[in-house]
């Protein structure tokens, strides 16, 4: 899978990162298939050069970036695309077919059905007890 994440740079305690494309499989710092861009955070504001083409580029062919990654791309004036969510047939189907009737039943009548065919056995199966009285 590729991805699209931070390679770290620069020295001890001064640290500067490139933004790369590569298989996920590779070490943080290691081999790369592109370099797309760099981020310094230790400026104030935050260095971002990005080329956003290549990015754009790179995520139509199934690139997808890391979550810090993703942050400094749209910090840097990227929009994903949305993605929409489609609607199933077997759901709309379902909806369609369920009946007015059913619909308008309230669940409050069904239920205390239940618990008195529920209650009728448990009395048949107890014996009524007389005590005596002394």
């Amino acid at each position: 899978m590729v991805k699209i994440r931070l390679t770290r740079m620069g020295d001890i305690h001064r640290p500067f990162y490139r933004l790369v494309v590569a298989d996920s499989r590779y070490p943080r710092d290691g081999k790369y298939i592109e370099i797309l861009g760099t981020y310094n955070p230790l400026t104030n504001p935050a260095q971002v050069k990005i080329d956003l083409d290549r990015v754009d580029k790179w995520i139509k062919d199934g690139a997808t970036p890391t979550d810090t990654a993703r942050d400094i791309i749209v910090r840097a004036g990227y929009k994903f695309p949305v993605k929409k969510k489609k609607k199933t047939a077997k759901k709309t189907a379902a909806k369609k077919a369920v009946p007015a009737a059913v619909k308008e039943t309230p669940k409050a009548e069904a239920k205390p059905a239940a618990k008195t065919a529920a209650a009728k056995p448990a009395a048949a199966k107890k014996p009524a007890v007389k005590k005596e009285a002394k």
